[in-house]
């Protein structure tokens, strides 16, 4: 065996974002790709000498080939130990576990999250830090300006190691251990919520359909769901990980999870119903005919939460991205407990819950977490779903009932219109941001305008600031329009709209969303002009 030290490929600089570095998966597999960024990493952390690191990844179409690249940099770099999950598998909230458990310096997470994945589709990395979040923005600046000079890659030669096979393997001078994905997490929700209550759930007839598309929540759902707690075999869905999810998209809405939107609304549904992503840390929650928002889904966690034995001493606090509804701070209100918007990106949360400010965290885009780890995570909100099923006797069209007579109801939707031409997706944004600081008071679509700002953050923790987190407007009568670009495409830009129209706890709960939020979407189509600047009004995903 040798140390290649190796001029660098082909590389674009781009800026990680807060969910790594994504592009096209052929773009990753050209000569020197991958290896310079995983060596920028290295360099922008001090790097790898005497180090420990996890890698996994969810599976898709160039994960096991990237790993064994990694392995031999990490060897070529100094590294004393690699964790990774069998056959390369690791979901993101256990990649996150493991780092904090096994106190390793840190690990890399081999996703494009909920994006498509195949030769022709997406492909991506992530560095998370020691706390098992992602990096914050001084280590991705780091890496980046690392990125702008680098000039060689060190990668070892060496056979590639038998990912297949648990237990201990030795490349170069390091050591690597090849684990179950699945043991260390399920240990750990074991230790969060009451298996023998849920267990107990099932065994009386309650039935559930959790859809892993294809992607890495399979197996640790079949492990968890079917054989911890004793669902019936065939509960979970889509089970076995594919390199390209089935061909389908790994993203837990309404729109990719058809199939089961379909079951669940249908005359035969099961009483409860989930879904996955691609990496294992967004989640989809479905009552019996009751699409839950991630939202509400936030909210009736936070309040009730306590019915859980990992949080029975109640909350710290709840935090959510700026984007997400108000509903989980309408909760913490009315128990004082501390409330915080951040910016979307997870790593935003990672200073609140390492400072014991918060306990639950949740993002608008199907993300939902706790202080068990850094990261959010899927299966672990579909479990405290299924406790607080098990405490309360209820169902889930029957909590949401009650969660809305006591606390109002937020409506909200999230219309995303994908692949925007950048220059276009740039001019609205920008035309909108002429208008913010005349807006207030000026009336569209018939809603009067009481606020507008683009979001800035101050971390409460270290004092950091970060600017230009998105395009906040408020309306009269409690109603809010959030608009962002967001950077987890690979193919021009997405528009996210947020639409979100608050109703007390004494009105009526029964509109649909649709029509709660008429009038503020109408007011956002007039303050946008987007007929006319990206042409067109109605967006290619809406949840």
């Amino acid at each position: 065996m040798s140390i290649q030290i190796i001029s660098k490929g082909p590389f674009d600089g781009q800026k990680p974002g807060t969910s790594g570095l994504r592009k096209k998966t052929r773009v990753f597999m050209e000569p020197g790709y991958l290896e310079c960024f995983v060596q920028a990493t290295l360099n922008a952390i001090g790097g790898a000498e005497g180090k420990t690191f996890v890698i996994g990844g969810d599976g898709r179409f160039f994960n096991r080939e990237a790993i064994q690249t990694m392995l031999k940099m990490a060897a070529a770099n100094g590294a004393a130990k690699v964790i990774v999950g069998q056959g390369g598998l690791l979901s993101t909230p256990a990649v996150s576990n493991l780092i904090r458990q096994n106190k390793t310096d840190g690990g890399f997470v081999l996703s494009a999250s909920h994006n498509p994945g195949g030769i022709n589709a997406d492909f991506g990395v992530k560095y998370n830090v020691s706390n098992g979040g992602p990096a914050p923005e001084n280590i991705t600046q780091a890496m980046f300006e690392q990125t702008q000079t680098i000039s060689e890659y060190r990668i070892l030669e060496a056979a590639d190691v038998d990912l297949s096979t648990l237990g201990f393997a030795q490349i170069g001078e390091m050591q690597v251990e090849i684990i179950d994905p699945v043991t260390d997490y399920q240990a750990l929700m074991a230790q969060l919520f009451d298996f023998d209550k849920i267990r107990a759930l099932f065994a009386g007839g309650f039935t559930m359909r959790f859809d892993a598309m294809h992607a890495v929540t399979g197996p640790y759902a079949t492990a968890i769901l079917e054989g911890a707690l004793g669902a019936p075999a065939g509960t979970v869905i889509n089970a076995v990980p594919s390199e390209d999810f089935g061909g389908g998209h790994p993203d837990p809405n309404p729109v990719w999870a058809k199939v089961l939107m379909d079951e669940m609304m249908s005359d035969t549904a099961p009483d409860f119903g989930a879904a996955s992503d691609g990496d294992g840390d967004r989640n989809m929650i479905v009552g019996r005919g009751a699409y839950v928002t991630p939202s509400d889904s936030l909210a009736v966690l936070a309040a009730n939460a306590h019915l859980a034995p990992g949080y029975k001493a109640g909350l710290a606090g709840v935090a959510r991205s700026m984007p997400t509804s108000a509903a989980s701070d309408k909760v913490a209100e009315r128990l004082g407990l501390g409330c915080f918007e951040t910016p979307t990106g997870w790593k935003f949360f990672g200073n609140l819950l390492d400072a014991g400010k918060v306990t639950l965290c949740g993002e608008e885009s199907a993300g939902t977490g706790s202080d068990h780890v850094r990261e959010k995570d899927g299966l672990w909100a579909v479990l405290l779903w299924l406790n607080i099923l098990a405490e309360r006797g209820q169902s889930v069209g029957e909590i949401m009932a009650d969660h809305w007579a006591t606390y109002g109801r937020n409506y909200y939707s999230r219309h995303d219109y994908e692949a925007v031409p950048v220059e276009a997706a740039n001019a609205l944004m920008q035309g909108v941001r002429d208008q913010l600081d005349a807006a207030p008071g000026t009336t569209h679509g018939g809603l009067v305008i009481t606020s507008a700002d683009e979001f800035s953050y101050h971390d409460p923790v270290d004092g950091s600031v970060s600017h230009n987190q998105g395009l906040r407007i408020g309306f009269e009568g409690e109603g809010r329009a959030v608009l962002r670009l967001s950077g987890t495409g690979t193919e021009g830009a997405t528009l996210r709209v947020y639409l979100e129209q608050y109703a007390p706890a004494e009105a009526d709960h029964g509109l649909s969303p649709d029509v709660a939020l008429k009038a503020v979407r109408d007011a956002v189509l007039s303050i946008t002009d987007m007929q006319e600047r990206i042409g067109r009004t109605d967006p290619d995903v809406k949840t």
